[in-house]
């Protein structure tokens, strides 16, 4: 049947996700320029913004192409796919290719675009792992040995090599995205339970194996006990929020930014936006997420294909999951973690990534809407 670019597009979702972007490009560049301004390496106030513009348009292209690639196509590329995952994840630690920030060996760097966060795109690399693999486990993924558990031993692999980096921000949510994609996929909740309480001994030992580690987690309960400390970042959190109010600011009016606050271009930007815009700001914010995740769940619900319905939920449920991290970290709910809020916090694999996998989706809608145009034109041509 003949493509309707304008008919089989899915416009809230698509219109949604540019709308959030552009406007995180906005406060991108307020809660950024001072600092690269008073910054002895950079004095340019618009580095932060044109690097960021840049992965805006680069990622715009990849969307417009992913958008229009067949979703199914993916099946074929599990594997070559989780494979060049775990390859990113050892060139993160080879000398001369790594990149460390603060003590922390996250990133590749790659001429002409600065530097890539590897575990960015695992994250979308083992929600497409997972769809194929449990798709094709469907006969049988009421049986842990055979049907649950072989393919969580690879994401085991990758959670352990990212908390080499380390990041137990990113390895937890890759976690609780494969728990809820083998409960999707049909498996049984005595085996779920399992699979929560390893899960949480593990996130355990991994806490109170680094001393900073569990600074973090106890410093939020308790910010002030610590404040020029641990508890620094989110008590300037705190005031940012308490400044902004009801109706912010001011656009461009922050003072946390002025260098109060570190982190407030990437993780910690969702406080600049209470700052400046007030709650107005932030509910803008949390009503397109909102609207983004809901049309991904109901596109996975209404996908007729298993291996679409897994990578919809997947990726609406990645989405979700580093939102929380990131909105908890803010507000003093959960610990900093350093997971940056989608679509909206400087960096480019986080946005590019978030494209790409927001593309999937919208590919898989646009052949949900295709089937459903199809149907009603038989229906049509059946006679009464």
């Amino acid at each position: 049947m003949k493509y309707s670019f304008w008919k089989d597009n899915d416009w809230t979702l698509i219109i949604t996700i540019l709308l959030l972007s552009a406007f995180g490009l906005l406060m991108v560049f307020s809660a950024s320029y001072v600092l690269a301004y008073t910054d002895q390496n950079l004095q340019d106030p618009y580095y932060f913004i044109k690097r960021q513009v840049m992965w805006f348009g680069l990622a715009s292209l990849v969307f417009l192409f992913v958008m229009h690639f067949p979703y199914r196509f993916y099946r074929k590329l599990s594997v070559i796919v989780i494979v060049v995952s775990i390859i990113l994840l050892i060139l993160v630690k080879m000398p001369g290719i790594g990149h460390t920030v603060s003590g922390a060996e996250r990133w590749i760097r790659l001429p002409g675009l600065g530097v890539i966060q590897p575990s960015e795109f695992v994250k979308l690399g083992v929600i497409i792992y997972l769809a194929q693999v449990y798709t094709q486990k469907q006969a049988y993924i009421d049986k842990f040995l055979t049907g649950v558990m072989p393919p969580l031993i690879m994401v085991g692999v990758i959670f352990g090599l990212i908390m080499l980096q380390p990041d137990l921000g990113t390895a937890t949510s890759i976690m609780i995205v494969a728990i809820l994609l083998a409960f999707f996929s049909g498996a049984r909740f005595r085996h779920l339970f399992g699979l929560l309480a390893v899960g949480a001994v593990l996130f355990i030992f991994f806490v109170r194996s680094e001393d900073y580690r569990m600074q973090r987690i106890t410093s939020f309960t308790d910010p002030f006990a610590e404040m020029w400390g641990d508890g620094y970042q989110l008590i300037q959190s705190y005031i940012a929020i308490a400044h902004g109010g009801l109706s912010g600011t001011g656009l461009g009016q922050s003072v946390q930014k002025l260098l109060y606050l570190p982190e407030a271009h990437t993780d910690f930007i969702l406080a600049i936006i209470a700052e400046e815009l007030g709650i107005f700001g932030v509910l803008f914010v949390f009503i397109c997420y909102s609207i983004i995740i809901f049309r991904g769940v109901v596109i996975g619900t209404r996908c007729k294909s298993p291996f679409g319905s897994l990578l919809a939920f997947g990726i609406s449920f990645q989405l979700a999951i580093q939102i929380v991290f990131n909105v908890g970290a803010v507000t003093g709910l959960l610990p900093i973690t350093g997971v940056p809020l989608p679509l909206l916090s400087n960096g480019g694999s986080s946005l590019l990534v978030s494209f790409i996998g927001l593309a999937i989706v919208a590919n898989i809608s646009r052949n949900n809407i295709r089937q459903q145009r199809l149907k009603g034109q038989l229906d049509e041509q059946v006679p009464a």
